[in-house]
């Protein structure tokens, strides 16, 4: 159960880090249209377009859908190390 754990747990971590290189790319003129930016963008895209969806940007230009969707990633992370650690060890006497 442990490395089940620490594959999601890290996987998780790496797609944070991932969103977060994808947001400081649109800083950069031409950084997103890159084969690297390119390639990041189909990696990350998929999980930020419903969040895009439901929250309109502000303004017309500041986009914090980014934002909300790292919170989401974070709970989620927060989630799994409860149901790894605190639940399984509860329930099942792990």
């Amino acid at each position: 159960m442990g490395l089940l754990h620490d594959i999601l747990y890290y996987a998780m971590t790496i797609y944070t880090y991932a969103i977060i290189i994808y947001i400081l790319m649109s800083w950069f003129p031409g950084a997103r249209e890159s084969s690297f930016g390119q390639m990041l963008g189909s990696i990350v895209e998929p999980y930020l377009e419903p969040f895009r969806k439901i929250i309109p940007p502000i303004g017309g230009m500041i986009d914090i859908s980014p934002i909300v969707a790292l919170f989401v990633l974070q709970f989620a992370l927060r989630g799994l190390n409860f149901l790894f650690y605190n639940f399984l060890y509860i329930v099942i006497g792990i």
